[in-house]
């Protein structure tokens, strides 16, 4: 592969409308998979590590409930929110300020891992964060995600959410960490279509609001360290 090709780039978007960066993705999504089936055509080899934040949005994904949306449209404009079905998996969640929304456009086989591989990853990678600041996370059994209190009936939560696309082993969508989150905006769905979870945030558990640009720059080093471990290629 090229020299393009041994870099992943990483760029904040800041605060940006979900279609705008939804448009973005696609464009960098369709140049990676134009590129795996014409290597040697002119269309970008580039792989990219996409953070931002969005105003307040339910996405939903292609194989999701639309009954997990418990407000009406008409709602959804009192709460300064829209909705969005998406092309991702996974099904109901919410995005809004004070998350850190993470959009790796990825080749999983130039990377060396599986879909299923790759999810561990991001699950893995906001452990290791969560740990550094106490916070006792894991996976859950047939849910994607980082959760925390798993096995407690009651009190399983979830912290971050994850929702891919894949095609050509090409990877769009991503993952969701609540920070700084306004949970109440999770009252109007069934996060990720499910009834009796709850959700939490950084600062709920913490007890106090974060360093937000702290968090994604130390975010941004341990995602990068997993994806580009040895025998992996170098960042940019």
């Amino acid at each position: 592969m090229s020299e393009l090709e041994q870099h992943i780039l990483f760029e904040d978007l800041g605060l940006i409308g979900y279609q705008e960066a939804w448009d973005d993705q696609e464009e960098r999504f369709n140049a990676l998979v134009d590129h795996k089936r014409d290597p040697e055509g002119k269309s970008s080899p580039l792989q990219y590590l996409l953070f931002c934040e969005h105003p307040h949005v339910y996405t939903l994904g292609k194989s999701g409930d639309e009954h997990n949306l418990l407000i009406r449209q008409d709602f959804l404009k009192k709460i300064n929110a829209t909705y969005y079905k998406t092309n991702r998996g996974g099904d109901i969640t919410y995005h809004g300020p004070g998350q850190i929304v993470g959009y790796p456009i990825v080749d999983l086989e130039y990377l060396g891992m599986g879909l299923k591989q790759y999810v561990s990853l991001l699950e893995d990678a906001i452990i290791e964060l969560l740990d550094g600041y106490g916070i006792a996370a894991t996976q859950m059994d047939g849910a994607t995600g980082v959760w925390l209190d798993v096995n407690h009936p009651v009190k399983a939560r979830k912290i971050c959410a994850i929702g891919v696309r894949s095609s050509r082993y090409v990877t769009m969508h991503g993952f969701a960490l609540n920070v700084n989150t306004n949970l109440d905006y999770f009252t109007y769905i069934n996060p990720c279509g499910f009834e009796t979870k709850g959700v939490t945030s950084m600062e709920k558990e913490l007890g106090g609001s974060l360093d937000f640009d702290r968090i994604k720059a130390e975010l941004k080093e341990i995602l990068m360290r997993r994806f580009l471990a040895p025998g992996h290629p170098a960042t940019s």
